[in-house]
């Protein structure tokens, strides 16, 4: 006599939730495991099945497919279903106990670079995507996907789609004080792709780069990966101090840096501190990388030129990100190189295959900047971030109840709040997580010995100042 699947014995997860085939597919498989149905045993045919459960016929259908697939089962024709004969009896072991369903990982806290599969409050290095003008994009792929060619489905040129090349060009001339032509630039998919092209273009295995200290670690860790020895350099009040750098390490042939607002304390390098790091780069002839991942952002005065607007002697390799002015999942950015290498990035270029982003979305990014949406889009924004910001860090101030102050900065795009020394900001950022709060902590940040504590939050996306007094409600009374 054939077992019958629909008995809840069969099973001990009965009362699971989710598509019904799925529960009968479980149901089968707990079988199996459990011995109830053994290998060469007929399962009951489709139509027997769905009528004894009053289900559709093609939801049985659906888990039997599945199981078929999965080799648990035999479809033999007319002779029916069976258990697979070769399956052997711990193929498929039954739980002892119901499991929750599974949801979503938690993120992990003491992971600077974790994303929440949803948008949380304060999540790092995410733009207002709420206000970014979906409809003049919409209408500028539906424009390209109407006037589609056979040719437009190519790879696309392993530097970037030549009209972007031009527009980021003329960009970056009006907007950062950078003189290049367009054949200076290359796509890329991001920071870390930029950093890697540099790294193959003009460093070797075994030299030494400095970095910031606090800095961005996937930059340290992906230069450690690529076999340079990466020295901390500490940062001060007027950004990376190149004295010290020489001190510790005057033959490095890198330099990676933030000078518009340092990552992650957002101080600007100064005048002089940008001059001395020129003229270290031209006397070791070493390299500057400018990370200018926010630079369009300044709320205390009109965005300062990149560091490149003031090379004059070809070191500075800039990069900056469309991820972080538009939203992330373009997943584009940009690297600016001096003219005298244009020739070795593209041999470079040519083995990485670097540009990565399909063609239609350089095409679309081309017009959407040539036709001046980008400029006034970023204009948007920087109003728009400015109102934000003074919210959330009036509303969290307002929380703290004077307990802490936030830190003022002159741009960028996430607020800092120092804790107090001893202060275990990993594990207060695990429990603000837990409320939704997505902040990430400082200390991770530093590269030496130094670990002072702080939670980092992205003003960008908040809307509502709402969470930032819940966030200094919650702290102060942890505190």
């Amino acid at each position: 006599m054939t077992p019958s699947i629909a008995d809840p014995a069969v099973s001990p997860g009965h009362r699971q939730a989710g598509p019904i085939y799925r529960q009968v597919y479980d149901r089968v498989r707990g079988a199996i495991a459990a011995g109830v149905l053994r290998p060469g045993d007929r399962v009951p045919s489709v139509r027997a099945l769905s009528k004894e459960l009053g289900v559709a016929r093609g939801t049985i259908e659906l888990a039997y497919a599945l199981l078929s697939t999965e080799g648990f089962l035999l479809a033999r024709g007319p002779a029916g279903t069976v258990v697979h004969p070769g399956l052997r009896a711990q193929a498929a072991r039954a739980p002892s106990a119901p499991e929750p369903p599974a949801g979503p990982p938690a993120p992990d806290p003491h992971d600077v670079l974790r994303r929440p599969a949803q948008l949380m409050a304060f999540q790092m290095g995410v733009p207002a995507v709420d206000a970014f003008p979906r409809k003049i994009w919409a209408r500028l792929g539906a424009r390209h996907l109407r006037g589609l060619q056979a040719a437009d489905l190519d790879y696309p040129p392993p530097y970037g789609l030549p009209s972007l090349r031009s527009a980021i060009a003329s960009y970056l001339r009006v907007a950062r004080g950078i003189e290049c032509a367009a054949q200076q630039v290359f796509l890329t998919p991001g920071w870390r792709a930029s950093l890697q092209w540099v790294v193959h273009a003009v460093l070797r295995a075994g030299q030494r780069a400095w970095v910031e200290d606090p800095g961005y670690p996937p930059t340290r860790q992906l230069l450690r990966h690529l076999g340079v020895a990466t020295v901390a350099v500490p940062v001060d009040g007027e950004g990376l101090d190149v004295a010290r750098g020489i001190a510790l390490a005057a033959d490095a042939r890198l330099a990676a840096v933030t000078p518009a607002h340092q990552s992650p304390l957002a101080m600007t390098l100064s005048l002089p501190r940008r001059q001395a790091l020129l003229d270290w780069a031209q006397a070791s002839q070493a390299w500057i990388v400018e990370d200018d991942y926010d630079g369009e952002y300044r709320y205390a005065s009109r965005p300062l030129p990149a560091l490149a607007s003031l090379d004059r002697q070809g070191r500075v390799l800039y990069a900056g990100s469309f991820s972080k002015v538009l939203f992330p999942g373009i997943r584009l950015g940009y690297l600016v190189v001096p003219e005298a290498q244009v020739a070795a990035f593209e041999r470079v270029g040519r083995l990485l295959c670097a540009s990565g982003a399909p063609a239609m979305t350089q095409a679309i990014l081309a017009d959407f900047m040539a036709e001046g949406h980008f400029t006034r889009h970023i204009q948007r924004m920087r109003r728009l971030y400015a109102a934000r910001r003074a919210a959330t860090a009036a509303a969290l101030e307002q929380g703290l109840d004077g307990r802490l102050q936030v830190e003022p900065q002159p741009g960028g795009m996430h607020l800092v709040l120092r804790l107090p020394e001893g202060s275990d900001d990993q594990a207060l950022a695990a429990r603000l997580l837990e409320h939704g709060m997505a902040v990430q902590p400082l200390s991770p940040w530093w590269a030496s010995g130094r670990r002072d504590p702080g939670l980092m939050l992205s003003f960008t996306h908040c809307a509502d100042p709402a969470p930032a007094e819940r966030l200094g409600r919650l702290l102060a009374q942890w505190l």
